[in-house]
């Protein structure tokens, strides 16, 4: 019976695990042709910014059920059979304005517009994007873009492997066995993060609603898979930021490093809210502290606090870090290095981050022994 039992409960995990990697060829209900899937963007009050890809996909299993196994798993193979539009041309439209953008070779497109005065008290907005070119009348759909309201003290940006999720982030399978066989508790979510986030966006007198973009060295593929573990471990909504081919120029073989795509993105936020200022949270075991100290320099009193997950057993790596936070210090800021969320959370209560009610929540958190480590 027990071994019954965990079958069924694998069958209804690799059921959902399933639906979400076929979630982003859905929107033509089967019938195939051209399809734009949107990607959370983030603005402020006049301007925004979202990114997209635009895909011609086979057409088969329309008169399916929606919610039917054979349904899902079509979908899955119209997923790895769709190709990539060159050159096309996606109309975005907000209200009443509107600008047209083309795909790359990749068949990414990134939207960076003007727009007229919004509402201060609306946190997500609703864009409209069509095809002009190739033309299809059914390949259109709907984006979201967020902007902080006037309650907002500040922002943040953080990395996402190794420091919101465990190691292996890169590895879609990996991650969803964890997610959906393993469930919502399992280790795939660094411990104390939900609470620490969930502070960090309530700020310390709650309810601030301070945006949280996300940023990952992960390919676009995982991008639903995110979506659906930070709505699992109830992490903030927030845009996420995938840096694998953003930045990466039409006729280059090879996309820019990873590092250089997080600066420009860091870079990017910043500029849009050029009069917020942004709290960093990444890791040890890339180049963040490095990243986040030239970001420092360059936006000097525009960084609150830099909070470094320790995921490194190299003493080197420590020591040079180690001389790294004093160079920030010198600068007004401080980089905090830990391993303990409960450890970050204690020096942004001190320093008027989050309440003490959001630092109580992280310090009941259960610290796992594997902290930092990935698990089996």
């Amino acid at each position: 019976m027990p071994h019954r039992k965990r079958f069924r409960r694998y069958l209804a995990s690799v059921r959902r695990g399933l639906h979400i990697l076929a979630a982003p060829v859905k929107g033509d209900n089967g019938r195939g042709g051209l399809f734009i899937q949107a990607y959370r963007g983030f603005g402020s009050r006049d301007r925004v910014f979202l990114m997209g890809r635009v895909f011609r996909q086979p057409g088969f299993g329309a008169d399916m059920r929606e919610d039917s196994l054979r349904r899902d798993l079509l979908d899955v193979v119209r997923r790895l059979l769709r190709k990539p539009i060159v050159g096309g041309l996606v109309r975005v439209r907000y209200k009443d304005t509107t600008a047209v953008v083309e795909t790359d070779q990749h068949g990414y497109f990134r939207v960076d517009m003007n727009l007229g005065q919004m509402p201060s008290d609306v946190t997500w907005h609703v864009v409209e994007l069509s095809l002009d070119q190739p033309t299809d009348e059914r390949a259109t759909t709907t984006g979201e873009f967020f902007t902080p309201t006037h309650t907002a003290g500040y922002g943040v940006i953080s990395d996402i492997d190794d420091t919101v999720v465990y190691t292996g982030v890169a590895n879609t399978l990996k991650m969803m066995w964890r997610l959906f066989a393993q469930g919502a508790d399992s280790r795939v979510i660094f411990n104390g993060v939900p609470d620490l986030y969930k502070g960090f966006h309530d700020g310390p007198e709650g309810n601030q609603g301070n945006p949280l973009i996300y940023v990952s060295r992960g390919p676009w593929s995982i991008y639903q898979v995110l979506v659906e573990m930070f709505r699992l471990h109830r992490i903030p909504n927030g845009p996420i930021l995938i840096l694998r081919e953003w930045g990466m120029k039409r006729g280059s073989l090879l996309p820019r490093r990873a590092r250089d795509h997080k600066l420009d993105a860091i870079r990017h936020v910043l500029d849009l809210y050029h009069s917020m200022s942004f709290v960093l949270v990444g890791d040890s075991g890339q180049h963040d502290p490095e990243v986040y100290s030239r970001v420092l320099q360059e936006y000097p009193g525009r960084i609150l606090a830099i909070y470094i997950r320790d995921v490194s057993a190299d003493s080197d790596r420590a020591e040079a870090i180690a001389k790294l936070a004093e160079k920030v210090r010198d600068s007004g800021c401080e980089l905090v290095l830990s391993d303990d969320n409960r450890v970050l959370a204690e020096h942004a209560a001190e320093h008027g981050l989050i309440s003490e009610d959001a630092l109580a929540a992280v310090q009941r958190t259960e610290v796992s022994a594997s902290a930092g480590h990935e698990p089996a």
